[in-house]
């Protein structure tokens, strides 16, 4: 009786506007095997847009590869693990489970928003294409020029702008599930994935200037920009932090569901969703620390690399013209001492 009750529509004002009929939802007990279980859909948008992001990225490697320029393996390795991580949140039982648990879906949206993001940025995808369309061919020099136009031109930017990212980032917590607009999302096939492409695209927004490896409009923007360096950066990063925290911690203290999608879960679920509530409460207070350490390395590393870089360029610089600091101090020097033996 109860896996009859399961597999029927549930009402619409039962709470959760679960899309049976729609796409293909679970009506098994959730089990850790069964969230790395291929999940069926009828449009599987954001698994067709991973396999594209991946073949886009290989063409690009192929194609300095053909023309005998290098690329650095760490960042395929970065671009594959960030397609990796969008696939397992999407085609797999996160995607199916997270329609039916807060804590699965949290799990879900702070993947996409938070560490997608971050291995994608690593990649380094515009550096990539920017360097495939370089080289002979009208046509490629005239895509080239026009993406270089769209990176300076001052739309790119604003949207670029720290202050724009980081209320951004942070509004699609808290205008999200704090307003009916989930519920509406939530409620067809197309809201559901709209709403799971927007995390990816506000994430890779928000890191794309934090990470800095590719080019930005923000370069030369002072401290917050990319010219500010890793300590600009780690000042941005850490910004949202305590508003982020606050939102895990509202979930986690309140005594009712806030979210009423998720206020009626399945019987097969075997879930309260209250304490659903709460454990999404705390994933979104605790996720933010493998992002942020995963971010601080980065931000070291490229830290270290340009000083190491500084100090390359100084050292052949001394080589081919002579240390000018240290010349102009040891005559002054000598200068000092003529005057000394002439007193």
């Amino acid at each position: 009786m109860l896996a009859l009750l399961s597999n029927m529509p549930m009402p619409p004002t039962a709470g959760a506007a679960h899309m049976t009929g729609v796409m293909w939802m679970p009506t098994r007990p959730l089990t850790v095997s069964r969230l790395f279980v291929v999940h069926p859909q009828p449009v599987p948008i954001l698994p067709a847009l991973g396999l594209a992001l991946l073949a886009a990225y290989l063409v690009g490697v192929v194609v300095l590869m053909r023309r005998g320029d290098a690329w650095p393996p760490l960042r395929s390795v970065c671009w594959l693990l960030g397609v990796a991580t969008l696939e397992l949140m999407t085609a797999t039982g996160f995607d199916g489970y997270g329609m039916e648990l807060f804590s699965i879906h949290m799990i879900q949206h702070m993947t996409l928003s938070m560490l997608t993001p971050i291995l994608l940025c690593l990649g380094a995808p515009v550096t990539l294409l920017l360097r495939a369309l370089s080289g002979r061919g009208t046509a490629r020099r005239r895509v080239r020029g026009g993406i270089l136009r769209v990176l300076h031109s001052t739309p790119a930017a604003v949207i670029a702008n720290p202050i724009v990212t980081g209320i951004l980032f942070l509004f699609s917590l808290y205008a999200l599930y704090f307003t009916p607009l989930f519920d509406v999302l939530m409620s067809t096939m197309w809201g559901h994935n709209l709403m799971l492409i927007h995390f990816l695209m506000i994430g890779s927004l928000y890191f794309w200037g934090i990470v800095g490896v590719d080019p930005s409009p923000r370069r030369g923007n002072g401290l917050m920009g990319r010219a500010g360096g890793p300590v600009g950066r780690i000042a941005e990063m850490a910004v949202p932090v305590p508003f982020h925290a606050f939102f895990g911690v509202v979930l986690m203290m309140a005594s009712t569901v806030m979210v009423s999608y998720y206020a009626a879960p399945m019987p097969a679920m075997d879930a309260a969703a209250l304490s659903d509530q709460q454990t999404a409460g705390g994933i979104a207070w605790g996720f933010t620390e493998l992002p942020r350490l995963l971010v601080l390395l980065v931000l070291f590393l490229q830290w270290q690399r340009s000083d190491a870089r500084r100090t390359a360029a100084a050292e052949r610089h001394a080589a081919r013209f002579g240390d000018v600091e240290l010349d102009e101090y040891n005559a002054r020097l000598q200068d000092l001492a003529r005057r000394d033996a002439a007193r």
